[in-house]
């Protein structure tokens, strides 16, 4: 593979995480090392134990699996109709087990996890579920691996929370092969620009519900993600980056041959690596902290979802690594955003894949020294990952990318990038440390000095809005939205409201201790701030018209405030703990990390 010396930063970075990481790392591998040992001793296994695994199987699966002689593959799948994303993995285990049994393997499906789309529970109170369904994931997928039966495992699983999760469980068994098998996005609808022109026309009272329904509608149309790059396509992208998934498969729509071709040779391939002797396949070994740099390098030059800074911490923590947002910020100085998707550019998911997509990002980074050559779970390594798939008389092929200057809407080169600086930054100041995205905030926006207005909730943000209070030069502060609070919700519904008053030549920024999404829009959005409300943050103290100033440019955010003011501790209101079950996730709230330490309310 055609590559430079890495990057004096990228190196340092990386030099950073493993000193920082070692004693962890350390003891994460003994711990994997010793579970190889192990694996598969099924003379631990007792005959009460064997007769279990295999009662619901067939005649001639039973005595495969009983033998051991060949390789037991687990799936685990985060399957439901309800969200369009997951909904083609309907009919994927049997296709798999198909592939498996043909190719000298035995499989089982080991465990369904929990789905639930954050597109759906803007606003509503399920919202507050969603980052602890993350860790309930984790939870769940090391329950469908516990029986100690499985050489290898396959993750069917995409969307925001429910990739990191699946990551997160499957560490837990890092000396287990893993490959996730994506089931790519649905062809594209209207233009997303059209999508946020017609919510904004809601928002002003333009359009009725129904038109607005009628315009999503056409926007999210069939199985398949979301055409726009959010934390869904984010976490395909960032897969590739890792080697976890077969180079190139992340973006093609489901019903696709290609899709199917990718679907069968990554059944064949972890039957290959679950028997053989091949070196560092297990999934602990791939996640390494290279690995986990190429993610971070993936994130900034592609301009994807904050959510990201939350969970690729998490992820990193369950390898035995730590990594923090100063990694971030310092591999942001010299990545730069070579990418322009929606809601960073007009181009959907489909027009990126189409004009190089992820084999380019990974072609353009590797041959100047931005990313490290990795193990993957590709025989080839990684040099396949700098090539795009297609489908030749039912094989895949992988062909040389050519760069065309027609495509430098959407993809650049490091010659020409959209910003000599990655995508996400970190501001830091008396309010306290948090993330903006700036890939989808044009220059211009990126400073402002104005006075507060605090909000405790969405809904009373929508009702001064409503009254006409938000019409002025303003930072608005929504706070009580972090993690010990009330669960970290998405606060992305906010942003059609917002971006209506910027159109109206407004000066607007948002402060939240919670998130926006990588959907996040094109008003200047501080996001996951720290210390939060509940912790007795800064934030918790804030007052309308106090004046606060956010400069991108010196990556700093500080309010001016009476020093005389009497301060009161912050209390979460009694409505965030309980009812439409969030009085299960009690002890979630209660211990969970804070944002820049992933969020995290397990292990």
């Amino acid at each position: 593979m055609k590559s430079r010396k890495v990057n004096k930063i990228v190196e340092e970075v990386t030099k950073n995480i493993i000193n920082r990481s070692k004693l962890n790392r350390l003891k994460y591998l003994q711990k994997l090392n010793a579970a190889k040992d192990l694996n598969i001793r099924r003379d631990l296994l007792s005959c009460g134990n064997i007769a279990h695994s295999v009662a619901g199987c067939s005649s001639s699966e039973k005595k495969e699996i009983i033998s051991g002689e060949k390789p037991n593959i687990a799936i685990v799948s985060a399957y439901n109709d309800m969200l369009s994303a997951h909904k083609p993995y309907e009919n994927y285990p049997s296709l798999i087990k198909n592939v498996i049994q043909k190719n000298n393997g035995t499989c089982q499906f080991a465990g369904g996890v929990p789905a639930m789309c954050d597109g759906i529970t803007q606003g509503q109170a399920g919202m507050e579920l969603s980052l602890f369904s993350r860790d309930v994931i984790a939870q769940a997928t090391a329950i469908a691996l516990s029986h100690n039966v499985f050489d290898g495992a396959i993750m069917l699983g995409i969307c925001d929370k429910i990739v990191p999760g699946l990551l997160m469980g499957c560490l837990s068994f890092g000396h287990l092969p893993v490959i996730f098998i994506p089931a790519g996005p649905m062809t594209t609808g209207i233009n997303n620009s059209e999508k946020k022109s017609a919510r904004e026309n809601y928002v002003n009272k333009k359009i009725s519900k129904s038109e607005l329904l009628e315009v999503e509608s056409k926007a999210y149309h069939s199985p398949g993600t979301c055409t726009f790059y959010g934390t869904a396509n984010t976490n395909q992208l960032l897969l590739e980056f890792m080697g976890l998934m077969l180079p190139g498969a992340a973006f093609i729509n489901p019903n696709n041959k290609l899709r199917t071709l990718f679907s069968e040779w990554a059944s064949k391939r972890i039957v290959e690596i679950s028997s053989s002797k091949e070196k560092n396949t297990c999934i602990g070994e791939i996640i390494d902290e290279k690995s986990i740099v190429n993610a971070m390098i993936g994130l900034l030059a592609s301009g994807g979802s904050t959510n990201l800074t939350i969970h690729l911490v998490a992820i990193a923590k369950f390898a035995g690594i730590t990594i923090n947002w100063e990694d971030f910020n310092k591999l942001s100085k010299v990545i730069p955003i070579l990418a322009s998707v929606y809601p960073n550019g007009k181009a959907d998911i489909n027009e990126f894949h189409n004009a190089g997509g992820t084999s380019f990002l990974i072609k353009e980074l590797s041959e100047n020294g931005l990313l490290h050559n990795i193990n993957t779970i590709n025989k080839n390594g990684f040099k396949e990952y700098l090539e795009k798939p297609t489908e030749n008389k039912d094989k895949i092929k992988f062909n040389k990318l050519s760069f065309s200057s027609k495509n430098n809407q959407i993809l650049r080169t490091l010659k020409d990038p959209f910003s000599s600086e990655g995508g996400i930054v970190l501001m830091q100041g008396n309010i306290g440390k948090g993330i903006v995205k700036v890939s989808s905030v044009e220059k211009k926006y990126w400073k402002i000095k104005a006075p507060a207005l605090v909000f405790n909730n969405q809904t009373e943000f929508y009702n001064a809005y409503k009254d006409g209070a938000l019409h002025k030069d303003c930072v608005v502060v929504v706070r009580g939205q972090g993690p010990k609070s009330n669960g970290m919700p998405e606060l992305h519904s906010l942003s059609p409201t917002l971006s209506v008053l910027q159109n109206l030549g407004y000066k607007i920024a948002l402060i939240t201790d919670g998130r926006m999404s990588g959907a996040s829009g094109s008003v200047l959005s501080i996001v996951h701030i720290y210390p939060e409300a509940a912790e007795n943050g800064l934030i918790s103290q804030i007052k309308d018209s106090d004046i606060i100033e956010i400069d991108v440019n010196t990556k700093t955010i500080n309010v001016k405030k009476n020093k005389n003011r009497l301060v009161k501790n912050y209390i979460s209101p009694e409505e965030y703990k309980n009812g439409y079950g969030r009085e299960l996730f009690r002890n979630n709230r209660a211990q969970v990390t804070n944002s820049e330490n992933g969020a995290i309310s397990i292990g």
